[in-house]
């Protein structure tokens, strides 16, 4: 059998998997001296052999167990349950990763009615034993034997209010021992026993209760929003107590290294004079700021300055500490990784660089990819928020804070923001049509859709703020009202969207504009030496693309051309375009959509200039050009003049009961090669145009989108080559293009190396290719996937996180195959995951040569892709 306990002083912070952060950071600081009160820690194994054995210790771990808590006793020189000296312990959990959520610490067990009167004669302070006493049964009561802490506070408060004492410490020893009283009677009462006396039982029973805290409802949750195994187990420590609460020359306090904030190279935290460690955490008192210690024990204070330095230096990180000083002695019972802000984060990792303790490629693998967010968008005053009243909850679409009255319709929310409101786009999802009203909402909130949902994708791509899937709200847009349980909210009415987290609050929060620092540009640059991924950017329009350069960005992976469909003077040519009944029809609608498209483009290549620009011919079917609605249907045939029937008869035809599946990609150039023909026209022209304008070497790279086979790419490609060359010719022009395709549906990755015979390039639409391999609509399975991944039948959100056992596999297939017919093919992806950490980790491993995303997350893709390399290199 293995080793399930270890005392402190035999382990270190490299046994962390098996003592857990907490119990190898305790055996650390024992290693290199530091006064850290004795005692063992109960490993990992213990707790997944607790739960293999039906939540039974086994009597060998016992027996490891009190071997151990008889060296304690020897190297403390107390007994447990001794009536002359006590040995009183913690026992705190400590998993391998830190997990608010898990047990509470139990303080002062081995306290019993015997005990209590010893440690009472020994610090000759009656008081302070029974204040110990009372804690313990409190805590061993609510975090052991599960009795609410609120029936212990019921009986305190009681006592506090019968003797007229306003705090805490105006309660004398006999008011302390009538509450011990009460609380013994309310522990009898709730679990039919009285209260255990025997040390040892207590030991065991908090062990077990340590043990199944690891699958508590807060634990689970914590541990599937941060994606830490189940498997784990945490381990348990056990510490000889040393007292904060023995008088006026005894404290505990809570410190950082440096700021958390704000990452300032100075010691911050909060102390408590004659205090236990949770009366810091708990609020009960005000605790002072950190440099006041060194008035009230100023010798200990330089010491604790000193260790601070040492710890900082051992770990080579900001450290989080917990202390507690004993009448004038100072223990260390804690120190682990400073939980920081993104501004604290890339602070202090540029600082440690610079001050030579940590190498470039550490400080970039310590910054948290999804906390670049904080840096690029509005947060809420942290205050401001924690009072805020919580309406509903829904999917963290896009990042950032938005306060404003909602609005029903995108012109509503256009009207309101004209007059000098701020808006919030309120809609049960949103379409294509929505555009310009989510431009100019400073928020999006949607009843449906998923975190690829329109909604989502465009806002992510603005950068706006957007909660998306809300199903707790009821939307009803033409009563303009919007109710959620017996709230009923109304147009003008205020909200506030976290889109971080996917929280709706009632009424106004204030908000706070980012800033970027000189350091955030020192570790993108380092990030930007390191990677080996390209990072392109989704945009369609000259700002996005602008916004993206600022980012980084260097090119763009996709440029969606039907987005600039909608805007005011152009869908009425595009429905025109739609409702031709003839070929020439529809040439002369698509003539007046020419200089539409070419002007787009000439602006997309203006700035971006000789990068990179991947174009995607119309991709999406055409009912989504026409109204959706009988009033909106009349409206456009009195403006129009085309007969009411005739639109309703057009938009009967287009109908399809799968229309993603349907007459959409390539199948409309193949249908009707003469839209390939224009945009392929828009873009040679305005590319060739740009060139001898700026003086700039400009290679478009045109795409056709949802190919399933060879044929179907030669088909239209045909067409894109005929038109091209043509304006080649027209041009005098001898400018280079590339054509490709995206890789989307199933079959085109099966057949990859067929279809590289007529691609240049592949571009992964893995939010089609997600849909279609899985059958999942992605609009529609919101619900049903969050089931899935609550009920471990899938390990993420697929439409978030690419699935690389099947949608990844047919990634690499497609990658493979790709590049044994065309070596030098250009592989990229341009779907949503191309802002996601992980997926950009997959992307690096299978070989790819660029991931697109949207603007706002380039940032994150340029960290992820550094720190993919890096692991890369570490293997």
């Amino acid at each position: 059998m293995g080793k399930f306990v270890y005392s402190f002083s035999e382990g270190s912070k490299d046994m962390r998997s098996l003592l857990g952060g907490k119990g190898a950071n305790l055996a650390e600081m024992t290693r290199i001296g530091l006064p850290v009160p004795y005692g063992f820690t109960v490993t990992t194994e213990a707790c997944t052999r607790y739960y293999e054995e039906n939540q039974m210790i086994g009597e060998d771990i016992i027996g490891e167990i009190y071997e151990k808590l008889a060296e304690l006793e020897a190297v403390t020189e107390k007994k447990f349950g001794d009536k002359e000296n006590p040995l009183l312990v913690s026992v705190r959990s400590g998993s391998v990763f830190s997990m608010p959520g898990m047990m509470d610490t139990i303080l002062n067990l081995g306290l019993n009615d015997e005990t209590v009167e010893s440690l009472a004669k020994l610090t000759e302070n009656d008081r302070f034993a029974y204040d110990s006493y009372r804690r313990f049964i409190q805590m061993f009561g609510d975090v052991v034997l599960e009795i609410p802490k609120s029936e212990f506070d019921v009986i305190f408060d009681g006592q506090k209010e019968k003797v007229g004492a306003a705090f805490d410490v105006d309660l004398t020893t006999d008011d302390l021992k009538e509450i011990i009283v009460g609380y013994k009677a309310l522990v009898k009462k709730a679990v039919g026993r009285d209260f255990p006396q025997e040390p040892k039982d207590q030991l065991m029973e908090a062990i077990k209760a340590v043990f199944r805290s690891w699958n508590n409802d807060r634990a689970i949750l914590y541990r599937k929003l941060n994606r830490i195994s189940d498997k784990l187990g945490t381990a348990v420590n056990v510490q000889s107590m040393v007292f904060g609460n023995m008088g006026d020359t005894s404290g505990t306090g809570v410190a950082f290294t440096r700021d958390p904030a704000t990452g300032n190279n100075q010691l911050y935290g909060e102390f408590l004079v004659n205090a236990q460690g949770e009366d810091v955490v708990a609020g009960i008192r005000t605790p002072k700021p950190i440099a006041e210690m060194a008035e009230a024990f100023p010798e200990v204070y330089k010491d604790f300055e000193r260790i601070a330095e040492i710890l900082e230096k051992h770990y080579k990180d900001m450290q989080d500490m917990e202390f507690t000083v004993e009448r004038g002695k100072l223990f260390m019972l804690q120190t682990r990784a400073a939980k920081r802000t993104a501004v604290s984060a890339i602070k202090v990792a540029v600082d440690m660089v610079d001050e030579g303790l940590i190498a470039k490629e550490t400080a970039v693998e310590r910054i948290d990819p999804a906390q670049i967010d904080q840096l690029l968008h509005p947060t809420f005053d942290t205050k401001a928020e924690k009072t805020a009243e919580v309406l509903a909850k829904g999917l963290p679409a896009s990042p950032g804070a938005a306060t404003g009255k909602i609005y029903f319709t995108a012109s509503d929310a256009e009207a309101a923001v004209e007059s000098g409101e701020k808006a919030i786009l309120v809609r049960q999802e949103t379409s294509p049509e929505d555009l310009a009203g989510m431009v100019a909402a400073e928020g999006i909130l949607t009843a449906r859709g998923g975190m690829t949902s329109h909604a989502a994708v465009v806002a992510r791509g603005m950068g706006k703020c957007c909660v998306a899937g809300c199903s707790e709200i009821i939307v009803d847009e033409s009563g303009k009202t919007l109710t959620i349980g017996d709230d009923r909210l109304e147009e003008g009415d205020y909200i506030s969207l976290n889109g971080s987290t996917g929280t709706v609050y009632r009424g106004q929060i204030a908000t706070v504009q980012p800033e970027l620092s000189g350091d955030f540009g020192m570790i993108m640059s380092w990030a930007d030496e390191i990677r080996k991924l390209k990072v392109r950017t989704n945009a369609d329009n000259p700002k996005d693309a602008a916004q993206a350069l600022a980012f980084g960005a260097e090119g763009i992976g996709l440029c969606r051309t039907e987005h600039m469909f909608f805007e005011e003077e152009r869908i009425p040519a595009i429905r025109q375009m739609i409702l031709a009944e003839t070929e020439e029809e529809r040439r002369t609608a698509l003539a007046k959509l020419l200089p539409f498209q070419k002007s787009d483009f000439m602006g997309m290549y203006e700035v971006m200039e000789d990068k990179p620009v991947t174009i995607r011919l119309l991709d999406p079917p055409l009912h989504e050009f026409l109204p959706q609605t009988e009033e909106d249907t009349r409206e456009l045939a009195a403006h129009t003049g085309i007969p009411y029937e005739k639109l309703a008869q057009a938009a009967s035809e287009l109908h399809e009961f799968n229309p993603m599946l349907g007459h959409r990609g390539c199948r409309l150039a193949v249908t009707y090669p003469e839209i390939a023909e224009m945009q392929t026209r828009a873009i040679m022209e305005a590319a060739i145009e740009v060139s001898a304008e700026k003086g700039v070497d400009i290679v478009p790279e045109i795409m056709i989108p949802l190919v399933g086979s060879k044929a179907e790419i030669a088909d239209v490609k045909a067409t894109v080559v005929k038109t091209a060359d043509a304006c080649r010719e027209e041009a005098g022009s001898q400018m280079k293009y590339h054509i490709g395709t995206m890789i989307e549906v199933p079959r085109a990755a099966l057949t990859a190396d067929e279809i590289a015979e007529e691609a240049e390039f592949f571009s992964f639409g893995t939010n089609d290719l997600t849909q279609m391999t899985f059958g999942f609509s992605r609009d529609d399975t919101g619900k049903l996937i969050k089931e899935y991944v609550d009920k471990g039948i899938l390990p993420d959100d697929p439409f978030q996180t690419i699935d690389q056992d099947g949608v990844g596999l047919l990634v690499q297939m497609a990658v493979e195959k790709g590049r044994q017919t065309r070596p030098n093919i250009k592989l990229g992806i341009c779907g949503e995951h191309g802002g996601d950490p992980r997926s950009i980790e997959f992307c690096h491993r299978t070989g790819l040569d660029y991931v697109s995303c949207s603007p706002y997350r380039v940032p994150i893709a340029r960290i992820a892709a550094a720190q993919a390399a890096i692991k890369d290199v570490e293997k």
